[in-house]
């Protein structure tokens, strides 16, 4: 007998399956964005803590020392200032990555430009302190005095005010957008008006933002590096080990910041290109390298602990409550002297009253005579 088969397929479709959403739980690729959206809330909230107890310890050092600031000291004022502000933004961070973008356009162009301005704020006061260390110790040339530290910190506000401009992008294209792939899920991205727009301002972005403060700062590094290789043997060149704090801070800000610089290059040149085939793995990149950018926040305080003498030995002493006998002396918070200044070595300044003593001492004698 004849089976008739014809009919079965005469209404027969074709169906393209690479759209296709798997609901299943057990899949792979839900597994993974489970995992992720537990891990990188998890990870934000300890940088939230840690990061927020470790500038917060920086800031209240500094604060005990505000009478008596160093050139070093206004700096690293400023860079703690704009590490809190951005680690406020973090908990923003973490609803992203758990539920996508769901709480309003204001709040998008705000975390994103504190973002942007956390970076370009940090890259810039590291080139200016690099060239402040590169003109002190290579050329004797003292760009700032700590006895007008007026001038400083309207050096930082200039910085400042060159981050929120290059910022402005944020603040004009921010905005929350549906994911095409899956219209429940929203994002905070960039949307420009013209394609010709969106390339001339991420050259600018670039150019401005990165290239050229980073530049500055790896040529100072690199004067000073062999500068004190050269004079190693020079007994004066022990006033300088005072770079040994700011040489590791550079460290971790390249390491920290240079793939999401990568990221936003490329992404940049795929701009370039009008080329839209990896815009989801890009996106997907620039957001995972921004994760190391923002807990660059918390690893400061850690070296500033770890490498600072003067300044764990305040820190322990602010933590266990106790008062510390030098608030206004001379003595550095970055280890033995400070950039561009003339501060007292801890050495002299710890022998200084015993100098008093003795001076009060022969003082008496010579009247008794």
């Amino acid at each position: 007998m004849a089976v008739e088969l014809h009919g079965l397929f005469v209404q027969n479709n074709s169906y393209d399956y690479e759209d296709y959403v798997y609901k299943d739980e057990d899949h792979p690729s839900n597994c993974t964005c489970g995992f992720m959206r537990v891990f990188i809330p998890l990870v934000y909230s300890l940088a939230l803590l840690f990061g927020l107890l470790g500038n917060g310890l920086v800031l209240v050092t500094l604060w005990r020392k505000r009478q008596n600031f160093s050139v070093m000291d206004v700096f690293i004022l400023h860079l703690g200032v704009v590490d809190v502000v951005l680690m406020v933004t973090l908990p923003f961070w973490a609803v992203d990555a758990v539920k996508g973008w769901i709480i309003g356009t204001g709040l998008c162009k705000l975390t994103g430009a504190l973002f942007k301005i956390n970076l370009h704020c940090g890259i810039f006061m590291l080139a200016l302190i690099g060239l402040e260390s590169y003109l002190s110790i290579v050329r004797g040339i003292q760009m700032f005095s700590r006895k007008n530290p007026l001038v400083i910190h309207l050096t930082c506000l200039i910085i400042w005010i060159i981050s929120l401009l290059l910022s402005t992008p944020d603040w004009m294209y921010l905005k929350v957008t549906e994911d095409p792939g899956n219209q429940q899920i929203t994002f905070c991205d960039h949307i420009y008006p013209s394609d010709y727009l969106h390339v001339a301002i991420r050259l600018l972005l670039v150019v401005v933002g990165v290239i050229l403060p980073a530049l500055v700062l790896l040529v100072c590094c690199s004067c000073i590096l062999l500068y004190m290789q050269n004079k190693s043997r020079d007994p004066q060149m022990k006033k300088v080990r005072r770079t040994r704090v700011f040489g590791v801070v550079v460290l971790a800000f390249l390491i920290s910041w240079t793939p999401y610089n990568i990221a936003f290059i490329v992404d940049t040149l795929s701009a370039v290109t009008a080329s839209k085939l990896c815009y989801g793995k890009l996106r997907t990149a620039s957001g995972a390298t921004g994760i190391f950018g923002l807990l660059h926040c918390v690893i400061k305080p850690v070296i500033y602990f770890g490498l600072a003498k003067e300044f764990r030995h305040r820190a322990v002493d602010i933590v266990t409550f106790r008062a510390y006998e030098t608030d206004s002396s001379d003595v550095s918070l970055w280890d033995s002297g400070e950039v561009g200044g003339s501060v007292q070595p801890e050495e002299q300044s710890s022998l200084r009253p015993m100098s008093n003593d003795i001076y009060q001492t022969t003082k008496t004698q010579d009247e008794n005579i």
